[in-house]
């Protein structure tokens, strides 16, 4: 189907509502309907505590260790020396790329990112 083509269940939808007997085209009131809020308001609000917030924080989905336990760092430095004593061309560390994973440019957390509310 195409992009001006309803979908199956809005006609349904509709077809309901004018069996009824519904025929007002205007959206009925609800609770959980957004309240209208000005932006000029929204702007003077803003300037006025600029650390307003909408009362979620980003929170990881998983853990992500920030310190190394010493098994860590060690293993670490056992990669190192492995990697130092089996190349006899030292000049490959030239051409390493290393970076502290908190540091990197190009990581992707979006997939494990979760907003959450406080409390």
């Amino acid at each position: 189907m195409g992009n001006d083509v309803l979908s199956i269940r809005t006609a349904q939808h509709w077809f309901n509502r004018v069996e009824n007997g519904n025929l007002e085209l205007d959206d009925l009131p609800r609770s959980g309907r957004p309240l209208e809020l000005g932006v000029d308001l929204l702007k003077q609000l803003i300037e006025q505590d600029p650390r307003l917030t909408h009362g979620k924080r980003c929170k990881h989905g998983v853990w992500i260790p920030h310190e190394l336990s010493p098994q860590q760092l060690q293993c670490r430095v056992d990669a190192c020396m492995d990697l130092m004593s089996s190349h006899r061309n030292y000049q490959w560390p030239r051409d390493l790329i290393t970076g502290d994973e908190k540091r990197v440019l190009y990581v992707n957390y979006t997939d494990r990112r979760q907003w959450l509310s406080r409390g």
